[in-house]
């Protein structure tokens, strides 16, 4: 039986991943460790919570000591880090909790995996250190589409050609970093050190950098959870600038789908881009999730779309992100499962079926209740 620390399990893109891993493989057992922070919700997981391969842990990862007890108590194998502070608006207003959890975190985590495995007999030998990134690292590429261009800027799932509307720069694995806000930059400093402790140590570790993932148990401060909400309440829909900022979209399930894939059999000391071949300006996606939640709540599509107010844009705001992951589909044979229409449409009906987990996260009972439970643990 192999023995898996996932960090961060409890929170949007890790409960998925969590969730894959305990009943994809029976033979494994799954350690999610999550500090429960406000983005960290065990009731993701309720339906996989019982399972006999599955134990929750409830730590911090920048507390070293106790990360040291977890790597020799359960005899970890491998890691999937995901557990970070994601939010852009918060990095700015507080940096040094980003830096501390981000970079001081996965210190702690690799310093606990060197120095557990090395005193092994085997030392390094089918362990795996997998750290899950950003695209953000990258920086930001130019906005050159034409005018007049109407979405979507999708290609099929199987194609790896890009639809050029927006640039024809996309991010390659090798494109140099150049982070633009506290949240990207701590990131980018985590990466450092992960490809550090293989270069200096020979720890066996691989790295991904992702696009923006959408779809079930996202933390409802994002704009596509955040959004769906206040559209079926009809509040008004902040829109940074001009929403001209563009993104590629990834459906969540399809990256824990790439993790698998590349935890299992992605190449030691590789960097692996993941992204959805997806891209759409914000002020687009907004009008596509209008019109989804007022047609599957029975109002005329467009009916909300008076709710958009524009605000004032966020301090460096990056103007585009557009992922390459050319290199994952042709050497592991990953790609998207869902076209960007097919996933949304899963996703709202998701939020608009699902209103109390929703109303539990806006109100804050979620933290209260598993705070009581975790208290003294």
């Amino acid at each position: 039986m192999k023995n898996i620390l996932i960090t961060g399990g409890a929170g949007f893109i890790g409960s998925h991943v969590v969730r894959l891993f305990v009943n994809k493989y029976p033979d494994y057992h799954i350690i999610n460790l999550d500090k429960l922070t406000y983005a960290g919700n065990l009731a993701n997981l309720k339906d996989i919570e019982d399972k006999s391969n599955y134990t929750f842990v409830k730590a911090d990862i920048c507390d070293f000591s106790r990360m040291m007890e977890l790597f020799k108590q359960y005899h970890i194998d491998g890691v999937i880090h995901l557990a970070a502070e994601s939010h852009v608006d918060r990095s700015i207003k507080d940096p040094f909790t980003f830096a501390q959890t981000n970079v001081m975190g996965t210190l702690s985590l690799l310093q606990a995996a060197k120095l557990t495995w090395e005193a092994l007999p085997e030392a390094y030998e089918g362990k795996l250190f997998y750290h899950i990134s950003t695209d953000e690292v990258y920086g930001a590429l130019e906005l050159t589409h034409p005018e007049g261009v109407e979405p979507p800027f999708t290609t099929t799932a199987s194609s790896s050609e890009h639809h050029l509307a927006y640039g024809e720069k996309f991010f390659l694995e090798t494109t140099k970093y150049n982070p633009h806000s506290p949240y990207s930059a701590s990131k980018a400093s985590s990466d450092h050190f992960v490809r550090a402790f293989h270069d200096t140590y020979g720890m066996p570790v691989v790295v991904t950098n992702c696009s923006n993932n959408y779809g079930p148990y996202q933390f409802p401060e994002k704009l596509i959870p955040l959004f769906i909400n206040n559209i079926r309440h009809r509040k008004p829909l902040p829109v940074y600038g001009k929403g001209e900022n563009v993104r590629d979209w990834l459906y969540v399930v399809d990256h824990a789908r790439a993790i698998d894939v590349i935890f299992h059999k992605g190449k030691i000391a590789e960097t692996y881009n993941i992204g959805g071949f997806n891209e759409w300006k914000n002020i687009d996606i907004i009008k596509v999730v209008i019109n989804t939640v007022d047609r599957l709540l029975g109002r005329q599509e467009g009916e909300d779309l008076d709710l958009i107010t524009y605000v004032t844009d966020r301090q460096g705001h990056d103007m585009r992100y557009a992922i390459d992951s050319s290199k994952l589909q042709k050497e592991l044979g990953w790609e998207p499962s869902l076209q960007f229409e097919e996933g949304i449409e899963k996703t709202v009906k998701w939020y608009l079926e699902n209103q109390e987990w929703m109303d539990h996260i806006t109100s804050g009972d979620y933290q209260s209740y598993y705070d009581s439970m975790y208290k003294n643990r």
